[in-house]
């Protein structure tokens, strides 16, 4: 899901008509969130008294969450559609305000993911470093196949044959293709975390009351709070990352759009800008 947000959204977004230069914008919400969602997500996870665990809870409501960005965000250009857009207009209002809170929830149901995951791990590998360092290593790489998939699956032209009524008025080759990857991988993400979450049991935990003042905003005042007690080194080593960071994430938002534009010479809704 990650691969076909960062492979495909960018030209999605400019194929309903939202200037080039605005689709930086609408990516905000994915650093915005994942300040704030991760530290609450965790915070809340680690508190959590459900009978059904500390970390099930929060990976479910994540997967049924991504379940319903992927809809709104693929089925943005029908709802349009439905709702009154024109299509004979170069901007469709109605699809890019769905396709808009489509991709904020999916970017809070990403980051509401990732963190319980990690602790998932932590939590099986009970303090065993051997186990924990196994554990990240299986974590990166089983993403690395997801985003192999996610990319190789975006880039066949004639994905949408596989699921016909994906094609549709508003809905072209590019779009019924994106939409059909959504579906695939609304079966794929709703499956396995059903089967992990059947089969694997988490492991029991006592958990500590918390009866600090200020609450789940408190999770914010530590984590600023502990900036002061850094050595060096992780200054070094935050610097780095913040660096690596800003030269990254436009790499991985634009990828696909500089393809299309720069090295096929197409434009937003011509065919050779697909293919690239």
């Amino acid at each position: 899901g990650w691969a076909l947000q960062l492979s495909l959204l960018t030209p999605y977004i400019q194929m309903l008509g939202l200037p080039h230069g605005a689709a930086s914008f609408i990516w905000l919400c994915g650093p915005v969130s994942g300040l704030l969602v991760q530290p609450l997500a965790g915070y809340f996870s680690d508190r959590c008294k459900s009978r059904f665990g500390r970390r099930r809870p929060f990976i479910m409501s994540g997967a049924c969450l991504v379940t319903v960005a992927v809809i709104l965000i693929g089925f943005a250009a029908d709802i349009g559609h439905s709702a009154g857009d024109d299509m004979t207009k170069k901007t469709k209002p109605r699809a890019v305000v769905v396709f808009v809170v489509g991709f904020w929830i999916l970017d809070v149901a990403n980051n509401m993911l990732q963190g319980p995951c990690r602790a998932f791990l932590a939590d099986l590998s009970a303090g065993d470093e051997k186990k924990m360092t196994h554990a990240m290593s299986f974590f990166a790489f089983f993403m690395g196949i997801g985003n192999v998939l996610g990319y190789a699956a975006g880039s066949y032209n004639n994905l949408h044959t596989f699921l016909p009524f994906t094609r549709t008025d508003a809905c072209e080759v590019f779009c019924a293709n994106l939409k059909t990857c959504f579906l695939i991988h609304i079966c794929l993400i709703l499956s396995l975390t059903i089967t992990a979450l059947s089969i694997v049991k988490e492991p029991d935990v006592n958990i500590v009351d918390d009866d600090r003042k200020g609450g789940s905003f408190m999770v914010f005042v530590e984590l600023f709070g502990a900036l002061k007690n850094l050595s060096k080194p992780m200054w070094i080593l935050m610097l780095v990352t913040c660096l690596n960071w800003i030269a990254w994430f436009p790499f991985l938002l634009y990828d696909t759009d500089w393809m299309g534009r720069e090295v096929y010479g197409g434009k937003v809704n011509q065919s050779v800008y697909d293919m690239g």
